[in-house]
């Protein structure tokens, strides 16, 4: 006869202590929401404070300060093709390291996974003078092949994973059937990637879609993205937190929206290439 589980006093104390790390996590929202309904004078006074009234008078003056839609569609062009070429590049790249082990290969493979440890601090001078050099600098050409280089080797590490749990039969009995090797990848292999290839897509797209930096040094002012516009509300003098915490909240809520809708798969994805068989 089966026994139920006890429920202990520290099991209580575990989940106690889990519920309030996610109320610390969550405490950054709470922060962003309530300031974007409130006036600057009420946010320098109190900032923890719910605001008087919820009218959305921020966000109708933020949207027009920074030209929302066309920042917007900026920032949705940039992450869409960076994704979009680092699922391409990445789970192509890591298939062929998986299915032809050879010593070169292998090395190569290292390079990528040491490649992950480099800070980016160290790298911004010479991508200074690399983007200055090939006129990368202000395209949005230039800023989608500096996504995807910063972002192919945890790419390549996470399809790397996934694809060695991928039977190697099923590619087998696709080339019995006369399947070319073009075919066997986006016919049989690259399908079956669907879970790894959502993870990847939603890490790339939450870093990239807030990204600062990197925007900063690249394109600047001639292809302005969200994090660039909402700089504006900064200046030398005066902070326009009200209206600053109204283009976050825009900015923040397709992310939001899109990770909650597959995040499911990041967990899924991560542990089905974990085991091999």
């Amino acid at each position: 006869m089966e026994t139920k589980p006890r429920y202990t006093p520290l099991l209580f104390g575990l989940e106690l202590l889990c519920f309030l790390l996610g109320l610390a996590f969550l405490m950054p929202f709470y922060f962003l929401i309530i300031n974007a309904f409130k006036k600057l004078g009420a946010i320098l006074l109190n900032a923890a404070s719910l605001p008087e009234s919820w009218g959305f008078g921020n966000f109708k003056k933020a949207w027009t300060a920074i030209d929302f839609p066309v920042v917007f569609m900026h920032s949705f062009v940039v992450t869409a093709l960076s994704v979009g070429c680092l699922v391409v590049a990445a789970s192509m790249t890591a298939y062929r390291l998986v299915r032809k082990p050879t010593t070169f290969n292998k090395l190569l493979f290292t390079v990528y996974v040491a490649a992950m440890i480099i800070p980016f601090q160290s790298v911004m001078l010479p991508l200074m003078r690399i983007t200055s050099l090939f006129e990368l600098r202000g395209h949005v050409y230039g800023i989608v092949i500096c996504y995807i280089g910063f972002g192919i080797s945890l790419s390549v590490f996470l399809f790397h994973g996934f694809i060695k749990s991928v039977p190697l039969e099923i590619e087998e009995a696709a080339v019995v059937d006369g399947c070319s090797p073009y075919g066997l990848y986006w016919r049989i292999v690259f399908p079956l990637l669907k879970p790894i290839s959502v993870t990847v897509i939603i890490l790339n797209v939450l870093w990239i879609w807030n990204d600062y930096l990197l925007p900063v040094l690249v394109i600047n002012d001639a292809f302005t993205t969200i994090p660039l516009a909402v700089q504006k509300f900064f200046g030398q003098y005066l902070r326009k937190w009200d209206l600053a915490m109204a283009s976050l909240t825009l900015s923040t809520l397709p992310v939001v929206v899109f990770f909650l809708f597959l995040q499911k798969y990041i967990i899924e994805g991560i542990t089905a290439g974990s085991v091999k068989g």
